[in-house]
């Protein structure tokens, strides 16, 4: 069975950005509602939860999907945020300055599409095609199903990731996000290869 990946920091370590209560309702009751009922879907299982999200996207497994998706983006979106990131740098600078011209681009095109969102969904930073580009996906998707996209950072969007503290500036808070918590190491080690894979089921 899959487990509830613990956060890789404390519940208050992410505050003013991020509030602590927001931080356990998100983690300790939607992320873990998210494993739960993969875990009823599939029971006692050793497949990579990569594997269970591709095959019921594949399969038109809508429930199954869902759930295992969701509970993949969200471990992916906590390390994608980190108390107090180092800048970018190296390879990955040269990437973002060779796609956006700047780290202001970027950010500039990741708040604009991620605030533009309608509804439910997420805002990516992805390598694809020896680029780097922003992209948007609804409710659970990802950017690798079906594509070579590789994930580098991911902000959640989603109403209950930010509302306790923002309200509705969504562009508020992913503007904020972005100057304080972006975790650029994590992206780093997701460009040169080091791709996060989701903690496996015990056998």
């Amino acid at each position: 069975m899959y487990s509830l990946p613990p956060l890789p920091y404390a519940h208050d370590a992410l505050e003013p950005v991020i509030g602590v209560l927001t931080m356990q309702t998100h983690h300790d009751k939607h992320h873990a509602r998210y494993v739960n009922v993969t875990n009823e879907i599939v029971g006692k299982t050793t497949q990579p939860l990569e594997e269970v999200v591709t095959k019921a996207h594949q399969g038109g497994d809508t429930k199954l999907f869902n759930n295992a998706a969701q509970a993949w983006n969200h471990a992916f979106f906590w390390e994608s945020m980190a108390p107090a990131p180092k800048a970018a740098s190296g390879a990955l600078l040269a990437a973002i300055n060779a796609a956006f011209g700047s780290l202001e681009g970027l950010k500039k095109e990741f708040v604009t599409k991620g605030a533009a969102q309608f509804g439910s969904g997420w805002v990516w930073l992805v390598a694809e095609g020896g680029a780097l580009k922003v992209t948007t996906t609804h409710d659970a998707g990802l950017p690798w199903l079906g594509s070579s996209a590789v994930p580098l950072l991911v902000c959640d969007v989603w109403e209950h990731a930010y509302y306790l503290d923002y309200r509705n500036e969504r562009d508020r808070f992913i503007g904020t996000w972005f100057d304080k918590l972006a975790n650029w190491d994590f992206a780093a080690r997701q460009l040169a290869g080091d791709c996060y894979q989701y903690p496996r089921p015990a056998a």
